[in-house]
């Protein structure tokens, strides 16, 4: 399958804050699901994906072609949900339709309005009168409608109410039933990822923790609870994050590790989710080396 994102040793440094060695990819016809906590430069990655800022040293390649001083054709292939407004506040949304559409070579005014409809977007109001999630909408709506083979979604499910969120996801499942495209799914909501992503890349920091399939990530850890007596036990193992409890003690370990404890004591042992895992990570000071 085709390689259709692709960053390698990508780095790039502000006054305060750098992105360090950013590599991974995305084939076609999968989800990729991009987390991190608040200032891990989830955003400046994506700006380097749009060519809105220049890497420092590494190289960004769509479609297989690096960006060079004329990106117009390769822009074409991209749908691009921001969550910023990015439209025009005092027109209508059909007036920005109108503005927006000329600039893609492939708009498909049936497929626009078959999302506004599904979506119940009002194409008469002014944009700095629709809610958050309504824009949101109206965003998606122009990224589906001229048949890009790359949607980037930066926190795309932000102010949405779980209804909407539960359809969007139905929407993005559909989308990638084409193989020949490629979901970029930026979010702090790791439950939607849970129902859709194929691929999970968490950024810490400015560095790239994982780029892992989401199945792979629920067989490395496990979190392991049992009483204060022990505790003992689990702080000579290899724990990548601990904590005490009113009950015991909580620890976030290698799936590995906890087999062998398995054998000689009877601990409770459950399956982390993706939230859970962020935050042990995030938590921890050995998670360079937890996986």
């Amino acid at each position: 399958m085709e390689t259709i994102l692709e960053l390698r040793h990508v780095t790039k440094a502000f006054k305060d804050f750098a992105l360090k060695d950013i590599s991974f990819s995305l084939k076609k016809g999968f989800i990729m699901g991009f987390i991190g906590p608040n200032g891990a430069g989830k955003s400046t990655t994506i700006r380097c994906l749009m060519d809105l800022v220049h890497p420092d040293s590494g190289e960004v390649l769509l479609f297989g072609q690096k960006f060079t001083g004329d990106n117009k054709a390769l822009k074409q292939k991209i749908g691009f949900v921001y969550d910023q407004d990015v439209f025009f506040q005092e027109l209508t949304a059909e007036k920005n339709k109108q503005i927006i559409a000329p600039f893609y070579e492939q708009w498909d005014d049936t497929i626009f309005y078959r999302y506004i409809n599904e979506f119940q977007v009002p194409l008469n109001k002014k944009m700095k009168t629709l809610s958050k999630g309504t824009k949101m909408k109206f965003a998606l709506a122009v990224a589906l409608s001229h048949h890009a083979e790359l949607i980037i979604m930066d926190e795309p499910t932000s102010g949405l109410d779980p209804v909407f969120r539960r359809e969007l996801l139905d929407v993005l499942f559909d989308v990638i039933q084409d193989e020949n495209k490629a979901i970029f799914f930026s979010t702090h909501i790791t439950t939607d990822l849970e129902k859709i992503a194929d691929y999970i890349t968490f950024l810490l920091d400015g560095k790239i923790l994982f780029s892992k399939e989401r199945e792979e990530l629920s067989e490395l850890f496990r979190i392991v609870k049992g009483p204060k007596s022990l505790s003992t036990t689990i702080k000579q193992a290899d724990t990548i994050a601990y904590k005490e409890t009113s009950l015991g003690f909580e620890a976030f370990m290698p799936a590995d590790v906890t087999e062998k404890l398995a054998k000689k004591t009877a601990f409770h042992i459950e399956r982390p989710n993706l939230e859970e895992i962020m935050y042990y990570l995030v938590k921890s000071k050995k998670r360079e080396t937890a996986y």
